[in-house]
């Protein structure tokens, strides 16, 4: 081998490792922006209650779409499903495992089970074509179920496992459920 064709594999070798970092980099710029309103939110609970309101929005948006737009519904189902899905993963790797530790582990199971229902959904509006009359209502039956789920955890559920803990049962939760969220993001 040459040292010219030597020298051209060390300079690829290079440019593909450069790439590769770069690529990581902007990966985790992004995680950490799209993870960057729970953190900002605050507390875990007040984390939780920023992303309900901004799944909220998300309804909003597909819910003023209509049956001639498949595209922005299909675009806007998939901005929900991971917003809701990284949620999910928040609540149910580091919260409803939490409500267990702290003896609320019945309401813990209701709100995993819920989830199901959420998956349940989620696989039925996206099976459905998106100019179907019937999409849009099951939209609307979604969101009546998951905005009573989000309701129980904001008005009952999460200050009560709050109230049990300590400050800094607390803090742990928010640090734990925000390295989660991350992974997901």
């Amino acid at each position: 081998m040459t040292s010219e064709t030597n020298s051209t594999g060390r300079t690829i070798a290079i440019g593909a490792a450069a790439g590769v970092a770069a690529g990581l980099a902007v990966n985790l710029v992004r995680k950490a922006a799209v993870q960057a309103p729970t953190v900002m939110a605050g507390n875990w609970d007040e984390a939780l209650a920023a992303e309900h309101a901004a799944a909220l929005k998300l309804f909003d948006l597909i819910e003023a779409s209509d049956d001639s737009d498949p595209g922005r519904r299909a675009v806007l189902l998939m901005q929900l499903k991971h917003a809701i899905g990284k949620h999910a993963f928040q609540e149910e790797n580091v919260v409803y495992a939490m409500m267990r530790d702290q003896g609320l582990t019945e309401a813990a199971d209701h709100l995993n089970h819920e989830h199901g229902y959420v998956k349940q959904y989620f696989f039925d509006l996206t099976e459905m074509p998106k100019s179907d009359p019937a999409w849009l209502p099951k939209v609307k039956e979604f969101r009546a179920m998951i905005e009573q789920h989000m309701r129980e955890e904001e008005d009952d559920l999460f200050p009560k496992m709050r109230a049990k803990l300590s400050d800094k049962q607390n803090k742990h939760i928010t640090r734990a459920m925000n390295k989660e969220g991350l992974k997901l993001a």
